[in-house]
């Protein structure tokens, strides 16, 4: 496995009066901030407010498109068409850009964000449209998706720079999907398990799987969930480990 390693977050997820995450505290730890653009979280204010603090940190700055709901958190699955993900990873994508620009600061990347992830991690034609949506707005984008699945699949077809991305706190199955946050075992609360969970993906390429066995996999990124009530100490917890592991922490194409 390679000796650098992405270590992602996504921010900027509070919405109006009510907070969400440590963002600032979390943002020396990582490389990539996944942005929300106001569908799942996230509104002006906040997208302002990130994108300013992610550029003062240095931090690659990505847009956590989603589905648009609110209420859910954009973890509820919804039936949307491929042209209705285009259209509104579009959407999104242009909104954080033009923060962003505002802040002479760019967007880097593109990442779903839950349920969309999710879906689009097994659906090829759901993948494509989010690729080519990416690729219409600017294909300089690196397309972040889960390690293996049909959204990096579908980013490479759409001649995009992909990210193969991996969880430090979340259950794998078998076949390499995350496991369902309806079921026990699907987030990894303890932050050391979790840091040997990131070492072991990180050098070896294996993740341990449900049930038993083992998911062997390649990571280019791997994710910190900025939502955690720890997430600070979680990011710190993650980035020592990696360094301990001799690893260098740094966003795609960026030099460690």
């Amino acid at each position: 496995m390679s000796g650098t390693i992405d270590l992602n977050c996504d921010l900027g997820e509070s919405f109006g009066a009510w907070t969400m995450g440590q963002d600032e505290a979390v943002l020396p730890f990582v490389t990539s901030a996944n942005v929300a653009c106001g569908f799942h979280a996230g509104d002006p204010q906040v997208m302002l407010a990130t994108v300013r603090a992610a550029a003062r940190h240095g931090v690659r700055i990505g847009a956590h498109v989603a589905l648009p709901d609110l209420q859910g958190f954009g973890r509820r699955e919804m039936k949307v068409t491929p042209d209705e993900a285009h259209a509104f990873t579009l959407y999104q994508l242009g909104a954080l850009a033009g923060v962003a620009r505002a802040c002479d600061a760019r967007v880097a990347h593109v990442k779903p964000h839950g349920a969309l992830y999710n879906m689009a991690a097994r659906d090829a034609a759901l993948a494509a449209a989010i690729a080519s949506a990416v690729a219409a707005f600017d294909r300089g984008l690196v397309l972040f998706g889960l390690a293996g699945s049909a959204l990096i699949t579908a980013g490479r077809a759409a001649g995009l720079a992909v990210a193969e991305e991996a969880f430090a706190d979340r259950g794998y199955e078998p076949d390499g999907q995350l496991t369902p946050r309806s079921r026990p075992g699907a987030v990894i609360e303890d932050p050391v398990q979790a840091a040997a969970q990131a070492v072991g993906i990180a050098l070896r390429g294996e993740v341990a799987a449900r049930g038993g066995g083992v998911v062997h996999l390649r990571a280019d990124t791997i994710c910190v969930h900025g939502d955690r009530p720890d997430a600070a100490v979680f990011a710190r917890a993650l980035r020592e480990a990696l360094a301990a592991a001799g690893l260098a922490v740094a966003a795609p194409g960026q030099a460690a």
